[in-house]
């Protein structure tokens, strides 16, 4: 067999490439920056959502000191969720790890769903199928690139 021979001035591994992402990419973020970005991610998002479903709450219409509780409550309970499933679901396997991510996802957009004063089994039922269409994806995603361990592949 044929292997391509070192050249001069290539690419060396370090314990920075060594970790990095798929297929050897280089990691360009200092774990400082990764550090930030846990925290500053849910809390994003969270606020994203919070604002969402307080909107859809409101329906267009005045902005009350309620909706803006309301708004700030279910951000909140989005980043307590978002961290919880985030912590518990990068330890389990492939099949737990993708119901857990699909079921938080289909949850959450239940949630949204409802704030538009849709019934409730319609909700239920919108929110079942936004989570098995993530669980598939999801799925697939964790079987392809992860070993029956549970290791990533490179």
């Amino acid at each position: 067999m044929a292997h391509a021979a070192p050249a001069p001035g290539g690419r060396t591994v370090t314990a920075r490439t060594a970790t990095a992402g798929t297929r050897g990419l280089p990691d360009v973020f200092s774990a400082r920056t990764h550090r930030a970005m846990s925290v500053v991610v849910p809390v994003v998002l969270g606020l994203v959502y919070g604002y969402w479903a307080a909107a859809n709450r409101r329906s267009g219409g005045e902005i009350t000191g309620w909706n803006l509780l309301f708004g700030f409550v279910t951000a909140a309970a989005f980043m307590v969720l978002y961290v919880a499933v985030r912590s518990i679901a990068s330890l389990a396997i492939r099949e737990v790890h993708a119901v857990l991510w699909a079921a938080f996802t289909g949850g959450t957009f239940g949630f949204l769903y409802s704030q538009t004063g849709a019934a409730v089994i319609r909700s239920s039922m919108m929110g079942l199928v936004i989570g098995a269409a993530c669980f598939v994806v999801l799925f697939y995603r964790y079987y392809t690139h992860e070993d029956a361990q549970g290791h990533r592949l490179t």
